[in-house]
């Protein structure tokens, strides 16, 4: 049994416990299917969930989270709310002007054939070449 796997059985049944079920396969195919509109699992997907040796595909796993009130991310991976995510650092210089924002912005809303003529230009000017 895969550490994923155990884990998110682990979370599945302290969910069901949290809302009042017993972590039980019987208990979770009746109510699983009750609830998902799509083709009914059988009881061994049930008992696969609860045991660790399975994992629910992602549309399962959403009537999942939405019969226990868990985000299916943290069902899913735990909760991971102490990581955070970061802005990547810019590569933009600290000190570029507005005038050249708006000069990006532009050039941005160029349709494309204008956009390479644009970066064309640049390079141009850049290398030296255009005099």
């Amino acid at each position: 049994m895969s550490d994923q796997r155990r884990d998110f059985s682990r979370r599945l049944a302290e969910a069901m416990r949290a809302k009042g079920y017993d972590p039980k396969p019987g208990v979770l195919h009746k109510l699983f299917n009750s609830h998902y509109q799509g083709r009914s699992v059988a009881f061994s997907t049930a008992s696969k969930w609860l045991r660790g040796m399975a994992l629910p595909e992602q549309d399962k796993l959403l009537v999942l989270a939405g019969l226990f009130d868990v985000a299916p991310q943290v069902l899913r991976f735990g909760d991971k709310s102490h990581l955070k995510l970061r802005e990547p650092a810019s590569a933009w210089p600290g000190a570029i002007s507005e005038s050249d924002r708006r000069a990006i912005d532009g050039l941005l809303a160029l349709p494309v054939a204008q956009r390479k003529l644009v970066r064309e230009l640049i390079d141009a000017l850049a290398s030296g070449k255009a005099k």
